[in-house]
């Protein structure tokens, strides 16, 4: 959904997550304490159906018996993320750049969330921009799915960079995570770069190798694809499939309402926050509010069976619903359906 500008007077400065619509917002929409009550999900506890590489025997089934810890891969060393105590200077030397090595600790399920954070992200107009509404998923999801020495990591998708976030066990490693994607810089209006949605998924398949449970939070969206059949495949789909081989992967589409449901508010200005796009358009035609909800129904009709195909939980979000109690009746519905949406290939190890 592109941001609209009014053509009457300037707005208002107070407008909360409303003035994310007329010009880019500057800072989170959610306060940290608010991203998901931890009272309202005592009860409820996310279905995990593939077998982890963990070594403890509890909650989760393991692939390999036995206690201790081991080395994992390489992987190219991230200054001011990475421990330089940890760097593996064989691997350094042979390739002349720095690399680290990953260990694995004693842990049953590593969770590893991917936040889209690019322009389209950016807005809301129920009181939380989509890119607060993602945290506020994860928030809820970390919450559910969080056992005793469980770990949870982030990777916060940028256009021109990935960041890492290292995943840790405990209530604080998660709120200290949560903190780090609501005080990340917000991404400018048209900010060029070479990550993209298809690319961000390859990366956790490619740099994650420790089956896990992974969330991917994301509007879906990619800049010019103007596709309505959901029998073309959306280019981040393969990608998508990929990262479910070896891995269980839950998929939270974030939905402004007003991408679904365009009003009825004049003459307005439609521009695109990720490309050059803008048009004038008059709301208050009948004919042409229709034929955006029709276009935009068909656009998430499309995602919503590229998701399924892929074999992942879908869950969608919206910014006017309760957050917590959409995920609250997915998870419910979950437990019966998570055996059977998360087969593995033929010859792959549940």
């Amino acid at each position: 959904m592109a941001r609209s500008a009014a053509r009457a007077t300037p707005p208002p400065e107070d407008l909360g997550a409303v003035a994310s619509v007329l010009r880019e917002p500057t800072r989170a929409t959610l306060p940290l304490g608010k991203l998901a009550p931890e009272q309202a999900l005592k009860r409820l506890e996310l279905t995990i159906v593939r077998r982890m590489e963990g070594f403890l025997h509890g909650d989760h089934r393991g692939l390999l018996p036995g206690p201790g810890s081991e080395t994992n891969d390489a992987r190219i060393y991230v200054p001011g993320q990475d421990d330089v105590r940890t760097m593996d200077w064989a691997v350094t030397a042979r390739t002349q750049t720095p690399h680290v090595r990953d260990t694995i600790a004693d842990r049953e399920l590593e969770v590893w969330a991917l936040l889209d954070v690019t322009p389209s992200m950016n807005w809301g107009t129920e009181g939380v921009t989509k890119r607060d509404l993602g945290i506020a998923a994860i928030a809820t999801i970390g919450f559910l799915g969080q056992q005793m020495g469980d770990r949870f990591g982030g990777l916060i998708m940028r256009p021109e960079t990935m960041v890492r976030i290292p995943a840790r066990s405990g209530r604080m490693a998660l709120y200290s995570l949560l903190n780090r994607m609501l005080s990340e810089p917000i991404v400018h209006d048209r900010a060029q770069g070479e990550y993209s949605l298809t690319r961000g998924i390859d990366q956790v398949a490619r740099t994650q190798r420790r089956r896990g449970l992974r969330i991917i939070v994301s509007d879906f969206l990619t800049p010019g694809d103007t596709e309505l059949d959901p029998d073309v495949e959306p280019e981040w789909e393969r990608a998508l499939r990929r990262l479910a081989v070896r891995n269980q992967v839950i998929c939270v589409e974030v939905v402004d309402r007003r991408e679904v449901e365009f009003p009825d508010v004049g003459d307005i200005l439609i521009r695109d926050p990720e490309s050059d796009f803008q048009r004038y358009v008059n709301t208050s035609d009948a004919a042409a509010r229709a034929r955006f909800n029709l276009a935009s129904s068909a656009q998430r009709e499309r995602i919503r069976v590229a998701l399924r195909r892929a074999g992942v939980g879908h869950i969608q979000l919206r910014t006017d619903r309760d957050w917590v109690n959409d995920i609250a009746r997915f998870v419910l519905a979950y437990r019966r359906v998570a055996s059977q949406l998360h087969q593995p290939p033929q010859g792959v190890t549940r």
